[in-house]
């Protein structure tokens, strides 16, 4: 089966660059609804070809999310995860076409994402025409709102993850080639100070500062920087007070907290907590807000190293090295394995630049990673170890 994969994603190369011609032609911007819409029909057309069943996510506001899926006879239930929007406003397909320059493809989301979703269609048409059927469930879910804080999604991913033994993400691999093994938790607090105004040449003792409160809190907030391996906090937005002669009666921080697994950032967290709880400055409240959800950790399970293991063992069996890397972003992989599922991001072909002019692929990445994609997914149903349960 697979000379049969390798031989068919080869031959179908062009058809490939067609498709990623028209998709990167297609404006979808986040905010766009029509033409996110319209990458999400192109795909729902594709996958009932393919003999998925569709179902569509209507939002009134954002694009619709696209859930895709295909039943055989045997086990493992395997979840594929893409994004159908871009970053990129209306008009900008049109004045960026999709060029290729030598081994480099430059196009609006070629990176980020719609190479990837292609990796992913194609690597399930490669496996139906060699005819595997040897799995449960494969599940394909391409979301809309990936480019945004606000995400409607993120319910959907956190619901679709533990119904599967693994997750696997079809964002580009870095650009040295590697997959992602581990994503940091995120989370953002604001830090509010309510103090008391007063002049501050004539009787300064009468005001209680904000700004002071709030500095305190920065400074203290620093040393818990690096208390365990991957912690990181940072204030990255201050605002506060008003003239320089008035003492401030009200500021503000915004906290980004990081950290590489859940527990650690609700120790981050805490901290953070403890240290505004303080008084700093005698007749200013501190009061901690966390903004939204934040994201979980993408976590370097047992699970997840066996899948990496898989896929290292794959990529060297078609000549080419790969291995895991960490990075303090997140994914939309880190909502599906929320509670345990293990999972790799990363397997898109290699590109980079992403949100900008030079957003690329490397062609002569696509059909490596397409045909290690394809051979990823029997691997994992064929693996009793992560299909039991």
């Amino acid at each position: 089966m697979a000379d049969a994969i390798g031989s068919y994603l080869e031959s179908n190369l062009q058809s490939y660059l067609d498709d990623l011609r028209l998709l990167s032609g297609t404006d979808s911007g986040t905010d766009d609804k029509t033409g996110v819409d319209a990458v999400q029909t192109w795909f729902e057309e594709r996958f009932n070809q393919l003999g998925f069943a569709t179902t569509r996510l209507p939002q009134a506001n954002w694009g619709d999310d696209l859930i895709a899926r295909k039943r055989g006879n045997g086990k493992g239930r395997v979840l594929l995860i893409g994004h159908a929007d871009t970053v990129y406003p209306r008009g900008i397909a049109a004045a960026r076409p999709l060029t290729i320059n030598g081994d480099t493809i430059l196009g609006p989301g070629t990176c980020d994402m719609k190479a990837g979703l292609l990796t992913g269609l194609y690597a399930m048409r490669a496996l139906a025409d060699a005819g595997w059927t040897d799995f449960e469930e494969i599940t394909f879910v391409i979301v809309s709102d990936e480019e945004i804080e606000d995400r409607h999604s993120a319910g959907l991913l956190m619901d679709e993850g533990p119904k599967h033994h693994a997750a696997l993400t079809l964002e580009a691999a870095r650009a040295n080639g590697d997959i992602v093994t581990s994503r940091k938790a995120t989370r953002w607090c604001r830090v509010e100070a309510v103090g008391k105004a007063a002049h501050a040449g004539v009787e300064p003792e009468k005001g209680a500062s904000a700004t002071l409160a709030v500095a305190n809190v920065i400074v203290e907030s620093f040393k818990l920087n690096g208390r365990r391996p991957g912690m990181t906090l940072n204030p990255g937005r201050i605002t506060g007070g008003s003239n320089p002669n008035v003492v401030a009666d009200h500021a503000t921080a915004m906290f980004d907290l990081r950290a590489w697994t859940n527990s650690d950032l609700e120790e981050l967290t805490a901290g953070l907590n403890k240290i505004v709880e303080s008084e700093w400055v005698p007749g200013v409240k501190l009061i901690l807000h966390r903004d939204g959800d934040g994201m979980p950790a993408m976590e370097r399970s047992a699970g997840t190293i066996r899948l990496e293991k898989h896929a290292i063992s794959i990529a060297n069996d078609l000549g080419f090295p790969l291995k895991g890397a960490a990075t303090g972003g997140g994914s939309d992989v880190s909502y599906a394995v929320h509670k345990g599922t293990p999972g790799l991001d990363g397997l898109g072909p290699i590109g980079g630049l992403d949100h900008g002019p030079d957003e690329y692929i490397e062609l002569s990445s696509i059909v490596p990673r397409t045909v290690l994609l394809a051979r990823l997914l029997p691997s994992i149903c064929s693996d009793e170890e992560l299909t039991n349960g």
